[in-house]
């Protein structure tokens, strides 16, 4: 995400270090920093915490933390009053929609945002549509919940506004802001307006029915809530990986919503005039306070650390954790009330994370593990492929690794790749046999008489799921049985092997362009050696030459033959037999010239 320095100060009243430093003090105790420009961080923010770092907000916070400054306001930590209500609301599917939060407002002039709001949205790359699509866009960057304002004149019922969600029907039709049409699955969450049309894709992107004009003075303004699996789905589906999709995907807090619609109707109230006539806010579970507790004794075994309960009270407090210290049979206890928006820390160990990253891992020690005095637990499935495995590889067999999805089985999948493939598979031979058929036309050019290939994977069949061998080549029909019934009976499986440890290769890479194959032939004298001779043939091959070998030799009449197979390949174009023939030509006159007779 990208965050502006100058954003970020209006969260505090200390100046901030300049962007260089920002950038160092993020990336050793947080996230990443893609690139700095202008005073702008491009900020990688890991999953974990996109319910609460994709906003400037929620990175003031962490730097608060980080550089000891105290933060001037808090959104997020005023408490709200009661909201009067103003809209009718209706959730079919509390799964799909956890928390309705919608605003009313009557009387707004939309026109050109102030100039401040502008330079902010700009600053990060996002364009100035108007005042009140400025403030939505604003709210979701400042705090991290995606708002979304509509027409409210679709949303009416004669003197009522009725805002619902529910689910899609399927091949229902819907029309997205830009012109996009299309065609509802019946598995999203939709926003209705009162006649239950369809007007928003929920956490994905808004429709045209309620798409706000020039003209517009009455406006309904949302922040609800979404699953965040089915809006990831249907983001993906309609190829629509929209900012608030990536917010929703990340889930959230249900309270971020509240504090998102009273957010985005204060800014509107405030740039663009009107009156907040109400709000709707229903929500399908309650919230418990969270308390998480950690002890002291297992912060420092944990961090290999030394800490004492000032440390460790002093962190909490730079992350704005609230918490009490019990003292426990002379051990402190810290029981941590966790932030509603901090969703990540449920355990003692996500607490001692926190303590460490922020006292910075540079300054916990280096400290050995303990000894292993227990005895080593032996996966049998892990062992005997590794037998397996060993005895093939020995005996001139290569590995593959084939899809587990195929055209037919008995478990279908409900989540499918692509639409294609959609059952697990119930054998291993149907993929030899197309891996077999695929590298049988690459044999020249990976160096192989034969290919020779097997797979150890799951199958599913008979109602049960089974690890299978299975092996092919261009000698013997594709073949399997179970892994179990592989081994030999004397096999007992008592200790792990002791192997020697992998040499290291470095990766070679491959070109997408066909090869050409050509073989060459001659006479020479008895006694000239064939590493000799392809050792002239590779200096005046040039770089297109990427293989060859001896496949022939004999003698007669005194003299020895000796056959080469070349193979050809550019890394830039698919090569011509002019291309091929031209090098060709050169190599033969450089043999001729050696004396060697060309067969």
């Amino acid at each position: 995400m990208k965050i502006s320095r100058n954003w970020l100060q209006t969260y505090f009243d200390t100046p901030l270090p300049d962007a260089r430093e920002l950038s160092d003090a993020l990336t050793f105790h947080t996230f990443e920093i893609e690139s700095i420009e202008d005073d702008v961080l491009d900020v990688k923010v890991t999953p974990n915490r996109g319910h609460d770092c994709l906003s400037h907000r929620g990175i003031a916070k962490e730097l608060s933390a980080i550089l000891e400054l105290p933060m001037k306001n808090d959104s997020l930590r005023v408490p709200l009053p009661a909201l009067p209500e103003g809209v009718a609301m209706e959730i079919e599917s509390p799964a799909r929609a956890p928390v309705g939060a919608v605003a009313y407002v009557r009387g707004v002039k939309i026109g050109a945002s102030p100039m401040w709001l502008k330079e902010r949205l700009e600053s990060i790359g996002q364009r100035s549509i108007n005042n009140v699509v400025d403030a939505t866009n604003y709210v979701m960057f400042d705090i991290g919940m995606p708002t979304h304002a509509f027409s409210a004149d679709t949303f009416k019922d004669g003197g009522i506004v009725r805002y619902g969600i529910r689910c899609s029907k399927k091949s229902e039709k819907l029309a997205l802001l830009g012109g996009t049409a299309i065609e509802l699955s019946g598995d999203e969450a939709v926003i209705v307006n009162a006649s239950d049309e369809a007007v928003d894709i929920g956490g994905v992107k808004g429709g045209m029915r309620a798409e706000l004009q020039e003209n517009t003075t009455e406006v309904l303004l949302s922040a609800s809530k979404f699953e965040p699996v089915q809006t990831r789905r249907a983001a993906q589906r309609f190829n629509q990986r929209t900012e608030a999709a990536k917010r929703f995907e990340n889930e959230m807090s249900d309270e971020l919503a509240v504090y998102g619609v009273r957010a985005v109707a204060d800014l509107v109230q405030k740039i663009a005039g009107g009156e907040i006539v109400g709000y709707g806010i229903v929500k399908s579970r309650s919230s418990a306070d969270r308390t998480v507790s950690v002890s002291l004794a297992k912060i420092n075994t944990v961090l290999g650390t030394r800490l004492e309960e000032k440390n460790v009270a002093d962190v909490l407090k730079r992350l704005d954790l609230q918490f009490k210290c019990n003292e426990m049979s002379s051990h402190c206890i810290f029981d941590v009330e966790v932030p509603f928006e901090r969703m990540d820390i449920t355990i003692p160990e996500d607490l001692i994370e926190e303590i460490g990253r922020i006292i910075g891992y540079d300054s916990s020690p280096a400290v050995e593990l303990p000894v292993f005095r227990g005895t080593v637990e032996i996966n049998e499935n892990f062992y005997a492929s590794e037998k397996v495995r060993e005895d093939l590889i020995s005996g001139g067999y290569s590995e593959v690794f084939t899809s587990v999805f195929a055209d037919k089985g008995e478990r279908a999948v409900l989540n499918k790749v692509g639409g294609e493939r959609p059952f697990l598979r119930s054998t291993l031979i149907d993929g030899l046999k197309d891996a077999l058929e695929k590298n049988t036309h690459n044999k020249d050019l990976l160096g192989l008489e034969g290919v020779k290939l097997f797979e150890i994977g799951t199958v599913w069949s008979d109602g049960k799921e089974i690890i299978m061998v299975g092996t092919v080549s261009e000698k013997e029909r594709a073949t399997e049985k179970p892994l179990e019934e592989y081994l030999s009976n004397d096999v007992s499986c008592m200790q792990y092997d002791d192997l020697p440890f992998s040499a290291a290769m470095r990766y070679q890479s491959f070109s997408k362009y066909p090869y050409i194959v050509r073989d060459i032939a001659m006479w020479v004298p008895t006694g000239t050696g064939a590493d000799e001779v392809l050792e002239i043939i590779k200096q005046n091959a040039g770089e297109l030459l990427v293989r060859s070998s001896l496949f022939d030799r004999f003698e007669k009449g005194g003299k020895t033959s000796l056959a080469f197979r070349l193979v050809f390949q550019s890394f830039g174009k698919t090569l011509t037999d002019e291309d091929v023939n031209q090098v060709m030509s050169k190599v033969y006159a450089v043999l001729m010239a050696q004396g060697f007779e060309i067969r």
